[in-house]
């Protein structure tokens, strides 16, 4: 699976973004694809994930509530829907996609992910 992410800018505090992940290949469908970000310095974190058709999400007690994962898998795409956004959110955003596990380690983490897009830049302003 090819991955091509998107939809990354700048931002002010309390605003909003929708990243897209767009997805080749042909098992999308049944693959689990997650979302982490990184800055600076730090190691890939956690934002969220959903499995195979949209069964399962999992987010980052830092992003509950606030952000929202979703995939059409007509379009072969993921979003991640950003609401008030804080300038804590800021960083690297990248996509990723695993096959099918029920390992929640294996979800959460970034090595648990074989395919991974180019990161997107998000940047909120306080």
């Amino acid at each position: 699976v090819q991955l091509q992410a998107s939809g990354g800018g700048l931002v002010q505090a309390g605003g909003s973004l929708r990243l897209s992940c767009a997805a080749s290949g042909r098992t999308f469908s049944t693959y689990v694809m997650g979302w982490f970000r990184q800055t600076p310095g730090k190691g890939r974190e956690f934002v969220a994930a959903i499995t195979g058709r949209g069964a399962n999400t999992y987010y980052a007690d830092s992003v509950k509530g606030r952000f929202t994962i979703s995939r059409d898998t007509d379009k072969d795409t993921v979003y991640l829907q950003m609401d008030s956004l804080k300038p804590e959110d800021t960083a690297v955003y990248y996509c990723a996609g695993r096959r099918a596990t029920a390992s929640y380690r294996a979800i959460v983490a970034p090595s648990g992910y074989d395919n991974w897009g180019q990161g997107t830049q998000v940047t909120v302003s306080s």
